[in-house]
């Protein structure tokens, strides 16, 4: 560990961190003159993401660890990286040395794991959604605030090359009042994706396909538009045999007075169809679509940009939809560990989309409007 870096906690705009404590320095250890050492927790699908983002950043970051409680998988990768293998969290934290802990578990353990790490004293860095309940959520950010150690909330989809120009159209006010947004999310998990795991599909440890496959959608709404004032819901388990929901729309009003909705089903025939943003404002129609926001089909504007003639070289071919980001925001994680940096997505930005879900799950179920923050 190196000097202590001092981070200002901010006050979110949308009122959300009305619950913790209000504005101060909170001291954060840093890591130089070394490697960053970091165990991955959870061998899974999203995992290979990880592994190959550590790769690319080897000057600066090295795999110390994995975790997983599946004795072949967790075998098969020590022998694959040639790293220690540990059978739980617990374990890990009382042999390694890591500096940061990864958590690629299903997210209903995120909670846990994440406080069980920060007493630990290590960093935590952990895939979306952050939590499926708002207090645990909570809780997460005030077990690290009390540690000293930062909560690191992956978001990549920010960082595709599209998403970015997007973004950069917004912070410039290309499209004067932003009037309407829309977001498609038309994928598709068979069955057999509900039944490879006992976790898949329930409320306590998933999520439906807002909160879990659809939750890097959720978080563009207040990334891109601004803070949310209400939202209005409806869900459905029209096809799967699954707890929570497959299909769901999505009614939102933000605080700025732009309106807008989310249709999102996992029920798409026969394969993953689009993944899609829409902005229509008084000076610029935008759309980026594909089946994972990688290709921008409209772009019009008043007022014309140099970069206009270059969005093309924006748009980028994909099977995967997780995107290329997570390279991308590992270079982010270094620079925060290294104290030159601030985090772009810690744990209070993950609470945004998490009180975004959860609004949208108290709005289905009690069939009314939801206004935000959900407390003061």
């Amino acid at each position: 560990m190196g000097v202590l870096h001092i981070k200002l906690l901010p006050q979110s705009n949308n009122g959300l961190v009305e619950h913790l404590p209000k504005t101060e320095r909170v001291m954060f250890p840093t890591i130089t003159g070394r490697k960053i050492k970091n165990a991955i927790i959870g061998c899974g699908r999203i995992s290979k993401n990880h592994f190959a983002s550590i790769e690319t950043h080897s000057d600066n970051m090295e795999l110390a660890a994995v975790c997983d409680n599946n004795p072949e998988v967790l075998a098969a990768h020590a022998a694959q990286y040639k790293v220690p293998a540990y059978k739980s969290l617990t374990e890990l934290l009382a042999k390694s040395d890591c500096d940061l802990v990864t958590i690629c578990t299903p997210s209903g353990l995120h909670p846990q794991m994440v406080i069980e790490a920060a007493k630990a004293g290590k960093h935590i860095m952990t895939e979306k959604p952050m939590a499926t309940r708002w207090q645990d959520g909570l809780d997460m950010i005030h077990a690290c605030d009390e540690a000293k150690r930062h909560l690191l909330v992956i978001k990549q989809n920010r960082r595709n090359a599209t998403l970015q120009l997007l973004k950069r159209a917004i912070d410039e006010r290309r499209f004067g009042k932003i009037y309407m947004v829309h977001i498609n999310v038309f994928w598709t998990r068979p069955q057999a994706y509900y039944d490879s795991a006992k976790w898949r599909g329930t409320w306590e440890m998933d999520g439906g396909a807002f909160m879990n496959q659809a939750s890097h959608y959720v978080d563009l709404l207040e990334w891109l538009i601004g803070p949310i004032a209400d939202v209005q819901a409806m869900t459905g388990t029209l096809a799967r045999d699954i707890e929570v929901e497959d299909t769901g729309v999505l009614s939102v009003r933000w605080r700025n007075g732009a309106l807008g909705s989310m249709a999102v089903t996992m029920l798409t025939y026969p394969k993953n169809l689009e993944g899609s943003i829409t902005i229509i404002g008084e000076k610029g129609t935008a759309r980026v679509g594909g089946v994972a926001v990688n290709e921008i089909q409209l772009w019009d504007f008043s007022e014309p940009k140099d970069y206009d003639e270059t969005i093309r070289n924006a748009s980028y071919e994909t099977t995967s939809l997780y995107g290329f980001g997570h390279s991308l925001y590992y270079k982010n994680v270094i620079d925060v560990l290294r104290g030159d940096a601030a985090p772009e997505t810690d744990g209070r930005e993950g609470l945004k989309s998490l009180e975004v879900l959860i609004a949208a799950y108290r709005s289905g179920r009690d069939h009314k409007t939801v206004s935000l923050p959900l407390a003061y």
